[in-house]
């Protein structure tokens, strides 16, 4: 017999029920704030949008071809912000740990010996947070071209995410933006850099959260306070090493230390111990599966089945893997960049860097190895690859061991920062770069081992130093070439044996970009005296884009390596005037005798083979203007008028070729404005808003900011 409120005829007994399970599901709505909806992850962002439809199955759109059958997904679900307990939980409960009725303290985590110590205190909200609406992918954005657009002729629409739509959220970013709204007179301008600048917080951080630990015997996930963050390209779904770093490194002007999580320095920290994680996974690899604690699902690369790296990889943990020295060259500059903005020593001795940084140095000093050895013998490589392709950058030849090489104490690089297959393997900027932060970053190793926080960091303190040593020398004797229309010039490859490629590529690191490194301001073996940068009074700066006198930048008291032989050779570096032979290589790129620069009406700029000759990146441009600043560059104070217009030009020349979008692409065809490669790409966008911070500074301290004589207070309508 049912209870005495159920009538008896059938339509009462219906209504009965009814009632019954509406009860339940009242319920079940008010104990929904202690359990996560749907088990989906939980991640950093405090303002996330509704939790959009299951992802769907796209078509890929971009021109990459080592993802040209890739499938896409939707961008992941954006969910509150809830900071780790010492908890131990499951596999099965992992994505969704708690729901969104939480709200963090303003204390984070920390870790004491070794231990999670939780100090966060996480309490229950008197209501749950608003439902927004669902917010759309990036390119549908685009597409809609919401309003208002810009008053200049171009008409750029305003294609910013809604706040709530946003990945990451940063009030100084925005602060920036409304005092650079004051100075930028040219609204077409304004809107370009309002829209490219913020565009990796605002669209591709995909998820923040922390490492699971687990436990051997028993399989359970113990949550620690390790902060990870997965951060996308753009329209490509995965975690390139190169451009992830880059795209954060351009908000270095904003960082401050901070132990907030909702802070840049937590997401910085989140990179810095996603690329530990990754290199330690496969230090041969470049682009990788978004974390396991994300509840992300991998995404598929058709180019899995078609290569054939040697060791291979994991595709559950690995989206594609091609041996680029600048993936852990820009690892290293990342944190660099972190270290000498906080001081945050600590960090560095608690989770995994320094193994990750051994992993670095293993792998690319094996790497150094030639192809004979001194009997004629060919020599096993550490790393080999073979691809089945109809684009000759897209594998190695000689059974994947790529063209002969003979050691000269540079580190071989089997492909490009464009992804692209070296001709000759020994890759003269990305052997610079990684030089350079190989020694910045040895100031990090030797304070751990000063501090006793690492047992490795005093050994592998040399190991960087000698590496960087070694490869000073053969960058000295073999990259230095003599053209015979621009005299001495930078090779952009060689092979040890007298070959040079005389060209330069976009992609950064180029040698092009060589200044934004300070190369040439390093030595062999000395230690880094760490300063925090400090931002001028209005405009951000980037910290390694001035001259070697600026008290602001990092100071580097070495022995330079003129003074001491090599590891892989038998005398000393060779002196040069590496100021006048980047100057004259400068001339030599930004000309048609650089068989890659595309020249034409809507864009002259340095290209590639990776999208082929004729087709500009205005990423190159930026950087043209940015290396202008530098004395390397041969601007002096006499030659102000000169280097504004060679940096307006540059400037100039990004503004008009966005196709109407209102950001900046890929590459675009010299000539023809509508030719554009990837929509949405967070690299380009980022250095472009470099190069305006840059003018912005730069136009401060010669008292030119707002005035109608500095390049940022005119009007670009012509």
């Amino acid at each position: 017999m049912g209870p005495s409120f159920v009538p008896g005829s059938r339509r009462g007994r219906l209504l009965g029920i009814a009632l019954l399970l509406a009860v339940f599901v009242l319920h079940l709505a008010n104990r929904a704030p202690l359990s996560a909806g749907g088990g989906e992850p939980f991640d950093l962002h405090k303002d996330p949008p509704k939790v959009p439809k299951k992802s769907q199955i796209a078509e890929p759109h971009h021109e990459h071809a080592a993802q040209e059958a890739a499938v896409e997904a939707e961008p992941a679900e954006q969910i509150l912000y809830v900071p780790p307990t010492a908890e131990t939980v499951t596999a099965d409960v992992d994505n969704g740990i708690n729901g969104p009725g939480f709200e963090p303290s303003a204390t984070a985590p920390t870790t004491t010996g070794g231990e999670t110590v939780t100090e966060t205190v996480i309490t229950t909200s008197e209501t749950p947070s608003p439902t927004q609406s669902e917010c759309p992918k990036f390119e549908k954005l685009q597409q809609m071209r919401p309003g208002p657009l810009s008053e200049g002729r171009r008409k750029f629409p305003y294609v910013r995410p809604s706040p709530e739509c946003r990945t990451f959220t940063l009030p100084a970013l925005e602060d920036l933006i409304e005092r650079m709204r004051k100075v930028i007179r040219d609204p077409d301008l304004f809107r370009l850099f309002e829209n490219s600048y913020p565009n990796t917080l605002d669209t591709m951080v995909k998820w923040r959260g922390y490492a699971t630990k687990k436990n051997e015997t028993t399989g359970e996930q113990t949550l620690t306070d390790e902060e990870l963050a997965y951060v996308i390209t753009g329209d490509i779904d995965a975690m390139w090493l190169r451009d992830s770093a880059s795209q954060i490194y351009s908000y270095l002007p904003l960082l401050e230390a901070s132990t907030k999580v909702d802070s840049l320095a937590s997401l910085w920290r989140g990179v810095i111990n996603s690329h530990s994680r990754y290199i330690i996974i496969s230090p041969y690899c470049h682009a990788f599966q978004p974390p396991p604690e994300s509840g992300i699902p991998p995404t598929h690369n058709a180019a899995y089945a078609q290569n054939s790296p040697n060791p291979p990889y994991d595709p559950q943990l690995v989206f594609d893997c091609k041996w680029e020295l600048d993936s852990l060259a820009s690892f290293l500059q990342i944190s660099t960049a972190y270290y000498e903005r906080t001081g945050d020593l600590e960090f560095f001795g608690r989770y995994s860097w320094v193994d990750a940084v051994q992993a670095a140095v293993d792998a690319s000093a094996a790497m150094r190895l030639g192809t004979y050895d001194d009997d004629g013998r060919v020599l096993p490589s550490a790393w080999t690859f073979t691809g089945w392709t109809n684009r000759g950058t897209e594998t190695l030849t000689n059974d994947g061991l790529g063209n002969p090489v003979k050691q000269n104490g540079m580190v071989r690089s089997a492909f490009r920062p464009s992804d692209d297959a070296c001709i000759f393997q020994l890759l003269t900027p990305s052997n610079m770069m990684f030089a350079a932060y190989l020694e910045r970053a040895s100031a990090i190793m030797e304070g751990l081992a000063e501090r006793g926080l690492s047992s490795k960091a005093a050994n592998l303190t040399t190991e960087m130093r000698k590496l960087a040593a070694g490869i000073r020398v053969g960058i000295a004797r073999d990259a230095v070439v003599t053209h015979r229309d621009f005299g001495e010039i930078f090779a952009y490859e060689v092979d040890g044996y007298g070959s040079a490629n005389l060209m330069d590529d976009a992609n950064v690191p180029s040698l092009l970009a060589m200044p934004l490194w300070n190369f040439t301001s390093g030595g062999g073996g000395g230690s880094s005296k760490q300063q925090t940068a400090k931002p001028a009074k209005h405009v951000p700066r980037r910290d390694d884009d001035d001259d070697d006198n600026d008290t602001t930048t990092t100071a580097t008291t070495a022995t330079t390596a003129t003074s001491s032989p090599s590891p892989d050779a038998d005398e000393p570096e060779p002196a040069h005037d590496y100021a006048q032979i980047y100057q004259n290589t400068r001339r030599f790129i930004l000309s048609p005798s650089n068989p890659y620069f595309a020249k034409g009406p809507v864009l002259s700029a340095v290209g590639g083979p990776h999208l082929g000759p004729g087709k500009g990146w205005p990423m190159a441009a930026a950087v043209a203007g940015l290396t202008a600043f530098s004395p390397l560059a041969g601007f002096g104070p006499a030659t102000l008028a000169e280097r504004d217009a060679a940096v307006g030009a540059q400037l100039f020349a990004v503004l008009n070729s966005t196709a109407g979008t209102g950001v900046v692409h890929e590459t675009v065809h010299a000539w023809h404005e509508y030719a554009f490669t990837r929509p949405w790409f967070g690299w380009a966008n980022g250095l472009f808003g470099e190069l305006v911070l840059r003018i912005a500074r730069d136009e401060e301290e010669r008292g030119l900011l707002g005035s109608d004589k500095g390049l940022l207070g005119r009007l670009w309508q012509d």
